[in-house]
Protein backbone atom coordinates (compact mmCIF):
# COMPACT_ATOMS: atom_id res chain seq x y z
CA UNK A 1 0.00 0.00 0.00
CA UNK A 2 3.11 2.39 0.56
CA UNK A 3 4.43 1.99 -2.94
CA UNK A 4 1.04 2.80 -4.20
CA UNK A 5 1.13 6.02 -2.23
CA UNK A 6 4.31 7.10 -2.53
CA UNK A 7 3.50 6.70 -6.60
CA UNK A 8 0.13 8.45 -6.35
CA UNK A 9 2.25 11.41 -4.20
CA UNK A 10 4.95 11.76 -6.89
CA UNK A 11 2.12 12.08 -9.94
CA UNK A 12 0.76 14.43 -7.56
CA UNK A 13 3.84 16.50 -7.15
CA UNK A 14 4.78 16.70 -11.22
CA UNK A 15 1.15 17.50 -11.87
CA UNK A 16 1.90 20.51 -9.46
CA UNK A 17 5.10 21.50 -10.89
CA UNK A 18 3.44 21.39 -14.78
CA UNK A 19 0.71 23.49 -13.29
CA UNK A 20 2.96 26.32 -11.55
CA UNK A 21 4.65 26.34 -14.75
CA UNK A 22 2.01 26.21 -16.95
CA UNK A 23 2.31 23.11 -18.89
CA UNK A 24 -0.86 21.05 -19.29
CA UNK A 25 -0.44 17.64 -17.35
CA UNK A 26 0.33 14.48 -19.41
CA UNK A 27 1.16 11.03 -18.70
CA UNK A 28 4.65 11.33 -20.80
CA UNK A 29 5.66 14.71 -18.72
CA UNK A 30 4.53 13.10 -15.80
CA UNK A 31 6.53 10.22 -16.52
CA UNK A 32 9.50 11.99 -17.68
CA UNK A 33 9.25 14.75 -14.54
CA UNK A 34 9.58 11.08 -12.10
CA UNK A 35 11.91 9.87 -14.45
CA UNK A 36 14.37 12.15 -14.30
CA UNK A 37 13.47 12.46 -9.89
CA UNK A 38 14.52 8.99 -9.46
CA UNK A 39 18.02 9.79 -11.61
CA UNK A 40 20.87 9.88 -9.37
CA UNK A 41 23.00 11.80 -12.42
CA UNK A 42 21.73 13.75 -15.55
CA UNK A 43 20.07 11.26 -17.83
CA UNK A 44 20.56 11.26 -22.12
CA UNK A 45 17.67 11.10 -24.42
CA UNK A 46 18.28 7.48 -24.93
CA UNK A 47 18.44 6.76 -21.69
CA UNK A 48 15.24 8.16 -20.32
CA UNK A 49 13.60 6.27 -23.55
CA UNK A 50 15.38 2.90 -22.59
CA UNK A 51 13.54 3.76 -19.34
CA UNK A 52 9.88 5.15 -21.02
CA UNK A 53 9.74 3.03 -24.20
CA UNK A 54 8.60 -0.04 -22.30
CA UNK A 55 5.90 2.22 -21.07
CA UNK A 56 4.32 2.87 -24.04
CA UNK A 57 5.92 6.50 -24.88
CA UNK A 58 7.84 6.37 -28.26
CA UNK A 59 11.25 8.37 -28.21
CA UNK A 60 10.05 11.43 -29.88
CA UNK A 61 7.35 11.52 -27.17
CA UNK A 62 10.19 11.56 -25.00
CA UNK A 63 12.01 14.21 -26.99
CA UNK A 64 8.97 16.65 -27.41
CA UNK A 65 8.80 16.84 -23.47
CA UNK A 66 12.07 16.75 -22.72
CA UNK A 67 12.55 20.22 -25.12
CA UNK A 68 9.32 21.39 -23.70
CA UNK A 69 9.92 21.05 -19.79
CA UNK A 70 13.63 22.38 -20.76
CA UNK A 71 11.92 25.62 -22.09
CA UNK A 72 9.44 25.73 -19.42
CA UNK A 73 12.82 25.90 -17.55
CA UNK A 74 11.62 22.80 -15.23
CA UNK A 75 14.51 21.06 -16.25
CA UNK A 76 18.22 21.72 -17.62
CA UNK A 77 20.23 20.48 -20.52
CA UNK A 78 23.98 20.22 -20.25
CA UNK A 79 26.20 19.11 -23.22
CA UNK A 80 29.94 17.73 -21.67
CA UNK A 81 31.76 18.12 -25.30
CA UNK A 82 30.78 14.74 -26.52
CA UNK A 83 27.42 15.97 -28.43
CA UNK A 84 25.35 14.29 -26.88
CA UNK A 85 22.72 16.63 -24.18
CA UNK A 86 21.88 15.24 -20.92
CA UNK A 87 19.10 16.39 -18.63
CA UNK A 88 18.18 16.93 -15.00
CA UNK A 89 15.39 18.49 -12.98
CA UNK A 90 16.30 22.22 -12.17
CA UNK A 91 16.50 23.21 -8.51
CA UNK A 92 14.39 26.17 -8.18
CA UNK A 93 15.96 27.23 -5.48
CA UNK A 94 19.42 26.40 -7.21
CA UNK A 95 20.44 29.27 -9.07
CA UNK A 96 23.36 28.01 -11.51
CA UNK A 97 24.51 31.15 -12.98
CA UNK A 98 25.88 32.37 -9.14
CA UNK A 99 29.32 29.61 -9.12
CA UNK A 100 30.60 27.00 -11.55
CA UNK A 101 30.26 23.42 -11.84
CA UNK A 102 32.13 20.41 -12.52
CA UNK A 103 31.18 18.22 -14.52
CA UNK A 104 32.92 14.80 -15.11
CA UNK A 105 33.03 13.70 -18.81
CA UNK A 106 33.07 9.98 -17.27
CA UNK A 107 29.68 9.30 -15.50
CA UNK A 108 28.52 12.70 -16.41
CA UNK A 109 28.14 13.61 -12.95
CA UNK A 110 27.81 17.15 -11.90
CA UNK A 111 28.84 18.81 -8.85
CA UNK A 112 28.68 22.89 -7.87
CA UNK A 113 32.18 24.63 -7.42
CA UNK A 114 31.29 27.14 -4.55
CA UNK A 115 34.64 28.25 -3.49
CA UNK A 116 35.11 29.79 -7.17
CA UNK A 117 34.05 33.03 -7.48
CA UNK A 118 32.63 34.12 -10.84
CA UNK A 119 34.30 37.90 -12.02
CA UNK A 120 32.36 40.57 -10.07
CA UNK A 121 30.00 42.56 -11.83
CA UNK A 122 31.49 45.70 -12.61
CA UNK A 123 34.44 43.15 -14.30
CA UNK A 124 31.82 41.63 -16.05
CA UNK A 125 30.55 44.89 -17.34
CA UNK A 126 33.92 46.04 -18.35
CA UNK A 127 34.34 42.96 -20.60
CA UNK A 128 30.71 43.64 -21.98
CA UNK A 129 28.86 40.34 -20.63
CA UNK A 130 25.88 41.10 -20.07
CA UNK A 131 25.13 37.61 -18.38
CA UNK A 132 26.51 34.85 -17.65
CA UNK A 133 23.90 31.87 -17.75
CA UNK A 134 26.49 28.30 -16.93
CA UNK A 135 30.29 27.71 -16.06
CA UNK A 136 31.32 24.17 -16.52
CA UNK A 137 34.45 22.60 -15.60
CA UNK A 138 34.85 19.54 -16.92
CA UNK A 139 37.03 16.58 -15.99
CA UNK A 140 36.97 13.43 -14.27
CA UNK A 141 35.03 13.04 -11.03
CA UNK A 142 36.94 10.93 -8.50
CA UNK A 143 35.33 7.85 -8.32
CA UNK A 144 35.76 7.42 -12.16
CA UNK A 145 39.43 8.21 -11.91
CA UNK A 146 39.81 5.68 -9.50
CA UNK A 147 38.29 2.80 -11.31
CA UNK A 148 39.97 4.21 -14.74
CA UNK A 149 43.69 3.52 -12.42
CA UNK A 150 42.93 0.34 -11.48
CA UNK A 151 41.42 -0.95 -14.77
CA UNK A 152 45.15 -0.04 -15.73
Amino acid sequence: MSKKKNSIDEVNEARKLLRESGLRSTPARISVINALKRSTKPQTHAELADQLVPLGFDKATVFRNLTDLTEAELVLRTELGDHVWRFELRDPSHDRSSHPHFVCTDCGTVSCIDEMALPSPSLRRSLNISRISEVLVKGHCGTCDSARAAST
